[in-house]
């Protein structure tokens, strides 16, 4: 037994530990916006954030994630309150199929969390792990830009109620 912290709540998790995080996130937990897509770490739709950074979840066993917080598409946001980066993808209709956008966001959040102002080519350099076949590239690319200013915004709005 082990405790798996994902998206801010303690779980106990009865799995061997050489097991991916992928599979216990969708059959234990029934968090499915991380896929399946390859299995090998190639194409990034299982990207989930690790204490703060993208990991392909379908190559990270369990045992490597003991006393960390593990933060799915799930948790970022609702339907009915969105985060910054859901609320922009879908401004943008940056999904189409909607295989791959879940670790694209996951991505792109993980990158906006240590550079809340990236370039195009910083974006790019960040997403270029996740396979995109449907060709919305420069929808993602508008996306994880306004995501951005969504949180550049929201941070200058929690600034100014909090007083600083």
């Amino acid at each position: 037994m082990m405790t798996l912290k994902v998206n801010g709540q303690e779980n106990q998790i009865d799995a061997d530990p050489d097991t991916p995080l992928l599979y216990v996130l969708r059959d234990d937990l029934k968090l499915n916006a991380a896929k399946f897509g390859c299995g090998l770490g190639q194409c990034g739709s299982c990207t989930v954030i690790v204490d703060g950074k993208a990991v392909l979840s379908c190559v990270t066993p369990l045992l490597l994630l003991e006393g960390k917080q593990v933060t799915t598409l799930e948790g970022l946001g609702t339907v009915s309150a969105p985060a910054p980066i859901q609320r922009a993808f879908m401004e943008e209709q940056a999904a189409q199929c909607g295989y791959c956008i879940a670790g694209m966001m996951m991505r792109a959040q993980a990158l906006l969390l240590k550079n809340p102002k990236p370039t195009d080519a910083q974006i790019r350099a960040e997403l270029q792990p996740n396979l995109c076949r449907c060709g919305t590239h420069m929808r993602i690319l508008r996306a994880v830009h306004r995501a951005a200013r969504l949180m550049d915004t929201a941070d200058a709005s929690a600034s100014k109620r909090s007083g600083r």
